[in-house]
């Protein structure tokens, strides 16, 4: 892949996006990090800090904005779903166009078709899943914990071109990256996996390597059922393979979902769970473990904001 240097809008310089952020910009293309007020000056004064036993300790210097005011080759949107329509002031509909592809980094299969709805049809859409651990410390401050970062990039409606170009400056930055076809099957096959992972690792309030030995055998149902709910919604995937998976993962992983527990903040729930129980439904699988789970899940939360 070429060295194509992009101008590239980041909507939620976090764990995720300012990790792509700061490899986009130290690989020499012009990154406009969309943010409030606090991160923006942080990333101003000192840039993006970020601190990796696999690209590195360094920091990369962005521009910033309250809200994107031009045309850019690619806008990535890294903020939690949770935050998802309130950030979308910051990347309004008058800055993008056919040339700007908006590429959503976000958990869940359901964002899609409301970005769609949100930008209408004429923006190319190329939905993406992310595979690393990466967290936001402090404002410009990101921690890479994972030895990897990989990406797969997909979109039925967008030119491969287009695809390929975003492509080669995520693989030139250090970011393994696939473009692969079929939206439904690349949001599944993270879905698969995240679902049960993050539901169980912030149910019991343990990291990966414990629920794999303490709780295997709801670990083992309830990645059956997400399988089966992905197998209904056109994207066949292998229980087996999940599970091996998880094997090969260091026992200290946490989710996401689960460190936003940990801290107090609001829960992609609806976006994982809720999501999963609505497929379900939809194609009339049933998926008691799910259920229960985000039953009990959705009624810690709302103690915990009462």
């Amino acid at each position: 892949m070429t060295n194509e240097r992009l101008t590239v809008a980041v909507l939620g310089p976090g764990g995720v996006g300012g990790l792509l952020a700061a490899l986009l910009a130290r690989a020499g293309n012009r990154v406009i990090c969309l943010a409030g007020e606090r991160t923006a000056e942080a990333l101003e004064k000192d840039g993006i800090q970020v601190r990796s036993a696999r690209f590195g300790d360094f920091t990369a210097r962005v521009e910033t904005a309250a809200e994107l005011r031009e045309q850019v080759d690619a806008a990535l949107i890294t903020v939690k779903h949770t935050t998802l329509t309130a950030s979308l002031d910051r990347l309004p509909a008058a800055s993008l166009g056919p040339g700007t592809l908006v590429v959503p980094f976000l958990n869940g299969v359901e964002h899609p078709a409301h970005l769609r709805a949100h930008y209408g049809e004429d923006v190319p859409l190329a939905p993406a899943t992310i595979r690393v651990e990466s967290t936001r410390v402090a404002p410009g401050v990101v921690e890479h914990g994972s030895p990897f970062a990989e990406v797969d990039l997909t979109g039925d409606s967008v030119p491969g071109d287009r695809l390929n170009s975003l492509a080669g400056a995520l693989e030139w930055a250090g970011v393994g990256t696939r473009v692969l076809p079929d939206e439904t099957a690349v949001l599944w096959a993270k879905m698969s996996f995240l679902a049960p992972f993050a539901l169980l690792t912030t149910r019991h309030e343990l990291p990966l390597g414990e629920i794999r030995t303490r709780h295997r055998e709801e670990l083992t149902a309830l990645v059956a059922e997400t399988a089966a709910v992905s197998t209904a919604a056109g994207a066949p995937v292998d229980p087996a393979e999940t599970l091996r998976r998880y094997d090969a993962f260091p026992p200290a992983t946490r989710s996401s979902m689960q460190r936003d527990a940990e801290a107090g903040r609001p829960l992609e729930l609806d976006a994982i769970g809720g999501a999963l129980l609505r497929t379900a439904e939809r194609h009339g699988v049933r998926v008691p473990v799910a259920t229960e789970v985000v039953a009990e899940l959705r009624a810690a939360e709302e103690r915990h904001t009462a």
